[in-house]
């Protein structure tokens, strides 16, 4: 009877244990829980004329790839999106925030204008220029010629992104206009 009693007892606690640990379905297959600290930066393609499809394009690209934040078209936008003649280049006033312009001389020399899109938009993210040369670096911009189609940022890019939201830094000098004009363009 003892037995009976001290069997029953242990199976509770066991069934309670298994109870409180979880249902045994691997964390791995478990919903990932919201992530309340994502950041969201507004943008606002209306100025962007025939870019708009690339801004939106460049902005998936970055959303694919980071957690920390996320960009949404809207407003009141954090982010300027304009066209113009000149060369692409960005202002950012702090992190997540700013205006890009998409330049016409860099897409009318064959520049890939979604790698534009998404360059411009790493220096919101909080991303300096880079210059490598090399088009497995997104923050390489136009040093990596225009044979480049590679939109997508590099595991390093991205880490840097992550931290920079996540800490609340950037690499840039808020103020500084980044432009991808070629150096002896700029003055």
């Amino acid at each position: 009877m003892v037995a009976s009693k001290f069997l029953r007892v242990c199976a509770a606690l066991l069934l309670g244990l298994a109870f409180l640990v979880g249902t045994g379905v691997p964390a791995s297959a478990a919903p990932e829980a919201p992530q309340s600290n994502v950041r969201t930066v507004r943008y606002d393609t209306s100025q962007a004329a025939e870019f708009k499809e690339a801004w939106d394009e460049g902005a998936k690209i970055w959303n694919e790839r980071v957690k920390n934040v996320q960009f949404v078209a809207g407003t009141p936008a954090d982010v300027r999106i304009l066209a113009d003649n000149g060369w692409p280049r960005a202002q950012v006033t702090s992190l997540g925030r700013g205006t890009v312009w998409m330049g016409r001389q860099a897409t009318n020399e064959g520049h890939y204008v979604i790698r534009i899109a998404s360059h411009e938009l790493g220096h919101i993210l909080g991303l300096p220029d880079r210059r490598t040369g090399l088009c497995t670096d997104l923050m390489s911009g136009a040093s990596a010629g225009t044979s480049c189609k590679n939109p997508n940022p590099n595991a390093a890019e991205i880490a840097e992104v992550e931290r920079n939201f996540q800490f609340g830094r950037m690499g840039v000098k808020p103020g500084a206009v980044l432009s991808e004009a070629p150096a002896l363009a700029r003055h």
